[in-house]
C-alpha cells in the first residue's frame, strides 16, 4: 500500500511540475508575457505574439518580437516551477525539484537561432541591432544561471526593453518597414503550424537518439567522455571545431 501511495504521489508531481505538458504551460507562460507586452507604448513599439516564420525551407516558432526605436527584441519564453540552472554555453539547462530532476533545451541558444532566423528575413534591411531576451514566467526560480544576455522574470521585461532603448538607432519608417516585412513573412494557417510542430518532433527524437549512439547531434562527430570544472560531461571528439557538451551519465 505504501509503495502504491508512494507512486501515486510521484505521478501527481510530475503532472504538475514537469515539462511534459508543454503546449499548455508553454501557452500560459506566453499570454502572461504577452499580457506584459501589452503595457508598452504601441505608437513607440510594434509587438508580434506567436510568431511563425519560414525560410530556405525551415521554420521558425518565435514567442514575441517587439520592434522599437532601440532596435529588435527577440523574446523566448519558458514556463517552469522549481530551480533552474544553466548556463549560455550549455546544451542542456536543468529544472530540480527536490530530488527530481529534469533536462530541457538552453532557451539562451534557442533564442539565438530565432535571432538568426530574423537576421536572414530582414538582411535587406542591412545591420539591424538585435536584442536576445529570455524570460521565464513560471513560479521557478534561477538559481545557477550564467548567460551574457538577460535571462530574467516578466516583471523585469519592459525595464529590460526601456533600458536598451535609451539611444534611438531605428526610425520611425524604419520600424514600419521592419515590422510590415515580419507581417509579411508570418505564416498563420494551421496546417502550417502543425507541420513546423511534426518537424520540431522528429529533430528532438533524432537529437536524442544520436545522443543515446554516442554521436554529435551537430555535426555527426563521436561523444567523449571529458573531464570538466565541475565533473565529467560528454564532448564532441571534433573539439574545438565543434563544442558541442551534453551532460555526463554513467
Amino acid at each position: 500500500m505504501a509503495f502504491v501511495f508512494a507512486a501515486i504521489v510521484l505521478a501527481l508531481v510530475v503532472l504538475v511540475f514537469a515539462p511534459g505538458l508543454p503546449s499548455v504551460k508553454g501557452k500560459r507562460g506566453e499570454a502572461r508575457v504577452a499580457r506584459r507586452l501589452r503595457r508598452i507604448n504601441q505608437d513607440s513599439c510594434r509587438v508580434f505574439n506567436d510568431l511563425l516564420i519560414q525560410t530556405s525551407g525551415t521554420s521558425a516558432q518565435i514567442d514575441h518580437v517587439v520592434v522599437s526605436r532601440g532596435g529588435i527584441f527577440v523574446i523566448e519564453t519558458k514556463n517552469y516551477s522549481g530551480w533552474i540552472h544553466g548556463s549560455d554555453r550549455s546544451e542542456y539547462w536543468t529544472q530540480t525539484i527536490y530530488s527530481w530532476k529534469n533536462r530541457f533545451r538552453n532557451p539562451v541558444k534557442q533564442n539565438w537561432a530565432h535571432v538568426y532566423t530574423l537576421k536572414e528575413v530582414l538582411k535587406d534591411f542591412g545591420p539591424l541591432p538585435f536584442h536576445p531576451i529570455v524570460v521565464f514566467a513560471g513560479s521557478g526560480e534561477l538559481m545557477n544561471v550564467y548567460s551574457r544576455i538577460p535571462v530574467i522574470y516578466p516583471e523585469d521585461l519592459l525595464r529590460t526593453i526601456d533600458y536598451a532603448s535609451v539611444e534611438p538607432v531605428l526610425s520611425t519608417e524604419q520600424m514600419r518597414q521592419v515590422a510590415h516585412r515580419i507581417e509579411a513573412v508570418s505564416i498563420r494557417g494551421r496546417k502550417e503550424r502543425r507541420q513546423h510542430a511534426a518537424r520540431v518532433r522528429q529533430l528532438i527524437i533524432d537529437r536524442e537518439y544520436n545522443e543515446a549512439a554516442m554521436i554529435c547531434p551537430r555535426c555527426g562527430g563521436a561523444l567523449v567522455v571529458r573531464d570538466g570544472r565541475y565533473g565529467k560531461f560528454y564532448g564532441c571528439s571534433s573539439y574545438p571545431n565543434c563544442r558541442y557538451t551534453a551532460p555526463f551519465s554513467y
